[in-house]
């Protein structure tokens, strides 16, 4: 399966950007992660195929909010109120598993990466 993530760009504090991720085949539970330069890779936000239930980080709970569509393979990150240090390289990944744990290993599959700038 590959991961075809975009959406990403520059946006001003207090803006919105959505993130979008087209899968080749199906995954069961997807995730996106960011990485700022000098961090290890973050979890963001997951979800999973059957039930559509949701898992948020708590530095992007009540702003950012993943959705999808299981009929177009497709993952969107709708990112609100961003702030400067949402500055980062954001990427989907997926699995095999109905589940979506924070840890970057357990996910089979990785986008290329889309950049995010924030200005303030």
């Amino acid at each position: 399966v590959q991961l075809q993530a975009s959406g990403g760009g520059l946006a001003q504090a207090g803006g919105s950007l959505r993130l979008s991720c087209a899968a080749s085949g199906r995954t069961y539970g997807m995730a996106w992660f960011r990485q700022a330069p000098g961090k290890e890779r973050e979890f963001l936000a997951g979800i999973t195929w059957s039930d559509d239930s949701t898992k948020y980080a708590d530095s992007v709970k009540g702003r950012f909010t993943i959705s999808r569509d299981n009929a177009k393979n497709t993952v969107w990150l709708q990112m609100n109120s961003l702030k400067p240090e949402d500055t980062a390289v954001y990427y989907c990944a997926g699995r095999r598993i109905n589940s979506v744990p924070i840890l970057a290993a357990q996910y089979s599959y990785w986008g290329q990466g889309t950049l995010v700038t924030v200005s303030s």
